[in-house]
């Protein structure tokens, strides 16, 4: 096998039904994939559920997400059960749904030796912000932490002077709609998907010339995609607003979960794997962008 897919989970391949909009939650088939306190949260097109699907069943996907392995776990992604998937921005890496201690007391030595430690991060973090703007303070995984906050009412300095104490320290800042980040620096999806990729190669899932597919829209994603062999993101997204682009990066046409059902046909295509929608597929049917 000479393929490996890597993506990113929310605002890539599941949508909330704000991300997606209303108008395209109306118009689309979606499917609810996540419910969290009783309430549907998460979405994907019958188109995209069926696509995902397809590629799980061909080559190996590996969920990569920064939500941690309790969020990630309230998910119910087509194609599961994962063999591997990579969680809290690549602190975790989960194997048949268990936590890899090893992997996890490795990014844990790589933290303490390369910048500053989450308690400090916090101390300075709570004396930058107020509850005019800020509804919540939230620790992630004993990793790092990130803030909901009211965007119209954050102060437009905040987020570039926080950035420049995040990276004098180690460690990275970035925004995703309402959620402000702060990520150590040396805890990355691309580390994790190179151990992961490692791993299925050891084995002989794949071939040591294996090219890695990826995905995602926020600034936490750039340096898995900039790592792949083929990278694409949406035409949304925190990317989308930074203008972010990288040699050979596809940007897709669609936006919301229309582009999640895109950026699973280009994966296809680049797996070779004919969808149903293929004349030449042995159950073609027609596939429509439900």
């Amino acid at each position: 096998m000479n393929v490996l897919v890597a993506t990113d989970l929310d605002r890539t391949m599941i949508y909330s039904q704000a991300a997606m909009g209303e108008a395209q939650f109306a118009a689309l088939d979606a499917v609810c994939v996540e419910i969290y306190r009783d309430a549907p949260l998460s979405y994907m097109t019958t188109t995209a559920v069926e696509l995902l699907a397809r590629l799980a069943a061909e080559v190996p996907v590996i969920p990569t997400t920064t939500r941690t392995p309790a969020q990630y776990e309230r998910i119910a992604l087509p194609g599961s059960p994962f063999r591997y998937a990579v969680a809290s921005n690549g602190g975790r890496i989960l194997v048949d749904g268990a936590d890899d201690p090893d992997w996890r007391r490795a990014v844990e030595r790589a933290v303490s030796e390369s910048g500053a430690g989450l308690d400090e991060v916090l101390t300075e973090l709570r004396s930058r912000i107020d509850e005019s703007w800020v509804r919540s303070l939230r620790i992630a995984d004993d990793l790092f932490c990130y803030l909901v906050v009211d965007p119209a009412g954050q102060p437009d300095e905040f987020l570039p002077a926080w950035q420049d104490w995040c990276a004098a320290r180690g460690w990275t800042a970035s925004q995703q709609g309402r959620k402000i980040y702060a990520t150590p620096g040396s805890v990355t999806k691309s580390a994790a998907i190179a151990e992961v990729r490692r791993r299925l190669v050891d084995d002989g899932t794949i071939t040591t010339d294996a090219e890695l597919c990826a995905a995602g829209d926020g600034w936490l994603d750039t340096d898995l995609l900039s790592a792949a062999d083929h990278a694409i993101r949406p035409r949304h997204g925190e990317l989308e607003l930074l203008g972010w682009s990288a040699p050979g990066l596809t940007v897709t046409t669609g936006t919301g979960a229309l582009a999640g059902v895109e950026i699973l046909e280009w994966f296809l295509d680049r797996c070779s794997v004919r969808t149903a929608s293929d004349p030449g597929h042995p159950n073609a049917r027609a596939v429509g962008t439900s």
